[in-house]
């Protein structure tokens, strides 16, 4: 784990605990915290920290992604923040969705209701989580839904933007094979949008939210995500999207489903364990 990113886990997490806390927690050096980069970092280090933050962020303009990346210990600027971003397309995406999607968040308690859950059936929770995918030219995203209890991906989208397609394609193939009792996602416009809570609603799923500021509480999605990216994303380079979409849905199809055991299932197959419980 680099400097910066040991630094923007504890900016994450400070405002809910003490950051000795968070660095005996963590193993984390208290004193990488106050280091501030010296020298100019390079075009391609920059670029990739500006991808995650987009990607972690996706309503952020490049002023808030700018002033985040200023609190990591980078030195730079607004207009290179800016060039870096409208290069990777970045901020046509950030400005579409604030005029395409709405946001229900501030109208509705949205809250965690997994907190007091005992998942033990196929289809009672499903979480959802987004990530991005980096191509040799620019980055696409990935939109995942997952059924808790047998850790089985429900639906899941590959897009070149951050709008409401990308969920909403992969809920709506979802649920033409089954329907949760609950879903379970981050505050993320496109998850809170009126379309999105409204096909939730339509069939009878009651909405579940993690906090702001708190990624934990999205723990399943997030391990399913790393697990996309350490077994699949990382360990190839994709030329376009295209390949991107055949080579993840592969991956989710062919050996996420079929051949990878998953602990938390005794050591099956999301296949063998949900074959298993419907017997």
């Amino acid at each position: 784990m680099t400097p910066s990113q040991q630094r923007y886990i504890v900016e994450t997490l400070r405002t809910d605990f003490s950051v000795r806390e968070i660095c005996e927690t963590l193993g984390i050096n208290k004193s990488t915290l106050y280091y501030q980069a010296k020298n100019d970092p390079s075009e391609d280090v920059l670029r990739e920290e500006i991808e995650r933050l987009a990607a972690r962020y996706p309503t952020y303009g490049y002023r808030r992604i700018t002033k985040v990346l200023l609190r990591l210990g980078y030195p730079v600027g607004y207009r290179r923040v800016a060039r870096l971003m409208k290069a990777a397309n970045l901020s046509v995406s950030v400005k579409h969705i604030s005029q395409t999607t709405t946001s229900n968040a501030g109208m509705h308690p949205w809250v965690n209701r997994l907190k007091d859950v005992k998942i033990s059936r196929c289809d009672q929770v499903w979480v959802g989580d987004i990530t991005y995918v980096r191509l040799k030219a620019h980055f696409v995203y990935v939109n995942l839904l997952m059924d808790v209890f047998t850790r089985s991906i429900r639906g899941w989208q590959v897009s070149q933007h951050l709008t409401q397609p990308l969920t909403l394609r992969s809920l709506e193939q979802a649920l033409d094979r089954s329907v949760p009792e609950i879903h379970h996602s981050d505050q993320g416009v496109q998850y809170l949008s009126n379309t999105y809570i409204s096909t939730l609603k339509h069939h009878g799923i009651e909405i579940s939210v993690a906090r702001r500021g708190h990624p934990w509480e999205n723990g399943y999605a997030e391990r399913l995500i790393r697990t996309l990216k350490e077994e699949e994303v990382h360990l190839n380079d994709y030329d376009d999207i295209h390949e991107a979409r055949d080579r993840i849905g592969h991956f989710i199809q062919h050996v996420y489903h079929q051949k990878r055991p998953h602990s938390a299932l005794g050591y099956l197959t999301p296949m063998e364990f949900e074959q298993q419980n419907l017997d």
